[in-house]
C-alpha cells in the first residue's frame, strides 16, 4: 500500500483502515512519499504491526524514519535495516 503526503490525526485512521482491508499474507506500507508523520500515524503503524506480526514491512521516507527514531521505534523488525 502506497501512502503519500501527510499522515496525521486527520488521515492516520484512513491509512490504518485501508491497510487492514489488505487480504495479503504480507503487507508492505510504502511511506517513502510521506512528508509529515505525527503521533497518530505512529499509533496506526504500531497497531498494524500488532495486526500483522512478522508480516508487516514499512518503507519509510527520511522524515518518517526520523520521527520513528525519535519515538524510540527505529529498531523495529518491520523496518528495513538502514
Amino acid at each position: 500500500m502506497v501512502v503519500t503526503g501527510e499522515v496525521d490525526m486527520a488521515t492516520a485512521d484512513t491509512m490504518l483502515q485501508a491497510a487492514l482491508r489488505e487480504s495479503a499474507a504480507r503487507v508492505t506500507l510504502d511511506l517513502r512519499a510521506v512528508t509529515f508523520f505525527d503521533s497518530a500515524a505512529i499509533h496506526a503503524v504500531v497497531r498494524l504491526a500488532g495486526q500483522y506480526p512478522g508480516t508487516l514491512t514499512v518503507l519509510p521516507s527520511r522524515q518518517v524514519t526520523r520521527v520513528l527514531e525519535i519515538a524510540g521505534l527505529g529498531g523495529q523488525p518491520w523496518l528495513p535495516p538502514g
